[in-house]
């Protein structure tokens, strides 16, 4: 008898989506956080994180249309506080990924 589907777990969807991304995407992302990282964190600009991924032989608008940009759980689950800051209506700066070293909880 074949084991029975069951729903997926919120906990399970970041985990399995990073294994989809190819690994130009995280390796983009890995570097360009190795060298950014200051004092416990770095900011990576969205375009620094395409340019890369083009450069590793990813096609921009693959890039977009299949959301290899969102990375942000694959990385809070490797211990990373990720936060991302693109511009709002009528504004005009560049989109980042800030990830920080997750600080460790005391209670």
């Amino acid at each position: 008898m074949t084991e029975k589907v069951k729903p997926i777990r919120p906990e399970d969807v970041g985990e399995g989506k990073w294994e989809l991304f190819p690994d130009a995407v995280i390796g983009a992302f890995n570097e360009l956080i190795t060298e950014n990282f200051v004092n416990g964190s770095a900011t990576v600009k969205q375009g620094d994180a395409v340019k890369r991924m083009v450069e590793k032989g990813l096609d921009r608008k693959e890039i977009n249309d299949k959301g290899w940009l969102n990375v942000e759980e694959a990385f809070k689950l490797a211990g990373w506080d990720v936060s991302y800051d693109g511009p709002g209506y009528c504004e005009t700066y560049p989109a980042t990924f800030k990830f920080e070293r997750r600080k460790k909880r005391t209670e």
